[in-house]
């Protein structure tokens, strides 16, 4: 799959970038705390994410003012200027669409779900909260906003530390480098401090659509109490407790996530082998065992070697590996197998 960018103006002038990947009815998904459409998608666990709910639809993703491909602004965040956002990217879609928010994004979603019911077919709510003020005591919050102005460094590692505790320090290093190529520290924080300012408890008994609720059950970042405020304030919400600590969507369990979204929202479930692997990821596993480097992968299949790279990124995080000289093992072993 390949994302095609975008942009679209608010009434205000604002410039919103705007990505879409896939075809069928849309799956608009509101992002959380900071994005970049195009680091995002670079990023293999991530792109694995859009890939896998793009299947069967078309995901529509966009960057809030100031962060990724979308400009800064004057104007401070605030609720209504998300919710302009979302006013601004769903404006061209013909038909009605399923919305997914995410962290931050569940609260903003649920507030445009409550104003636009018969825009919306169905509504997923991931690792959301109703009422910000709920998620940390004042303290930590605090604590949290002052670091990241001050020192958006050690900001962003505190906060990859919360969102994805299980990652290996690596990818918590990665992690912690994309956060601040998304934004500047003062963005960063404006924003962080609207998700402890949201507060939509009032707003739920206005959600008339069909809503899923999923949360992780020990979720460092949300509490899983807010979920269940979440669901209870929603008439008829099916709340869904998955097992892990990982706050960011593709961190952790990824495919246990996208099933529950996907069956949700009447999407068929992907197939895949016993493995988990795609043809073309078992061709590079089986290179990757006759000792090839990236330039000799692709070179063997025709392709560029940043593909072959993202291949193999793959097939890590699909295999749960940390080195090629597991796959070349774990390969050699199941050819031996049979």
């Amino acid at each position: 799959m390949e994302q095609r960018l975008g942009r679209v103006e608010l009434a205000d002038g604002t410039v919103v970038a705007c990505a879409s990947v896939g075809s069928g009815r849309p799956l608009v998904y509101v992002s959380g705390w900071l994005t970049h459409l195009e680091l995002g998608w670079a990023l293999p666990a991530e792109r694995a994410l859009y890939e896998a709910l793009a299947h069967g639809c078309r995901l529509v993703r966009y960057d809030r003012a100031g962060c990724g491909l979308s400009p800064a602004t004057d104007r401070p965040p605030s609720l209504e200027f998300e919710l302009t956002h979302l006013d601004a990217v769903t404006a061209g879609l013909d038909a009605r669409f399923d919305l997914m928010g995410i962290s931050m994004g569940a609260p903003v979603a649920a507030a445009w779900a409550a104003a636009h019911p018969d825009s919306v077919r169905r509504l997923v709510l991931y690792g959301g909260w109703a009422r910000g003020a709920e998620v940390s005591p004042p303290a930590v919050c605090d604590h949290v906003l002052g670091l990241v102005e001050s020192h958006w460094g050690l900001g962003s590692d505190l906060m990859t530390d919360i969102f994805a505790p299980d990652a290996d320090g690596p990818t918590r290093a990665g992690a912690a480098r994309y956060q601040r190529a998304c934004s500047t520290a003062a963005t960063a924080r404006a924003l962080l401090a609207l998700s402890y300012d949201l507060d939509v408890t009032g707003l739920l008994g206005r959600v008339r659509v069909p809503t899923l609720v999923v949360h992780r059950r020990d979720d460092r970042a949300a509490p899983l109490a807010q979920a269940e405020v979440l669901a209870a304030g929603i008439d008829d919400a099916e709340l869904v407790v998955l097992p892990g600590r990982s706050h960011l969507p593709y961190a952790g369990d990824r495919d246990a996530l996208v099933r529950t979204v996907r069956r949700f929202l009447g999407l068929p479930l992907a197939r895949r082998r016993a493995d988990g692997l795609t043809p073309r990821q078992r061709e590079v596993a089986a290179l990757i065992a006759q000792g090839c480097t990236n330039r000799e992968i692709a070179e063997r299949l025709g392709i560029d070697e940043r593909s072959a790279e993202g291949h193999v990124e793959r097939i890590l995080l699909r295999l749960g590996f940390r080195s090629r000289a597991q796959i070349a093992a774990w390969y050699s072993a199941r050819r031996d197998l049979g």
